[in-house]
């Protein structure tokens, strides 16, 4: 049983094709790490259009996968959509990049990827 993912609504989107759950899991491996990085130096950089593209892009793959941490990616992302300068989302992109590590090794893991 996965700790740090789901995979009832890939397996329910791939009706229960396997192939097409490597398929999804390895496209997770190799695009939401590449957005979590593009996180993790835009947000102390401030670079407010970079941080909401990287975070608009992640949200439909770590809600499929249901890592846990929507609502707090979308508060990451709106922070850089609205320019919220008076709000720090550091613990918010900890929160979020903790919760893809943890899903990216698992998942490794799981998949032999």
């Amino acid at each position: 049983m996965s700790q740090y993912y789901q995979l009832h609504r890939v397996r329910e989107m791939a009706e229960d094709d396997e192939d097409f759950v490597l398929a999804i899991a390895a496209a997770f491996i190799e695009e939401v790490p590449e957005d979590a990085e593009r996180l993790r130096t835009a947000v102390p950089a401030k670079d407010y259009k970079e941080v909401y593209q990287a975070a608009h892009k992640m949200k439909p793959t770590i809600d499929l996968f249901e890592l846990g941490v929507l609502d707090t990616l979308i508060e990451v992302q709106d922070w850089g959509k609205f320019e919220q300068t008076d709000k720090n989302v550091e613990e918010q992109l900890i929160t979020v990049l903790t919760a893809v590590d943890n899903a990216v090794n698992e998942i490794k893991a799981d998949f032999g990827l």
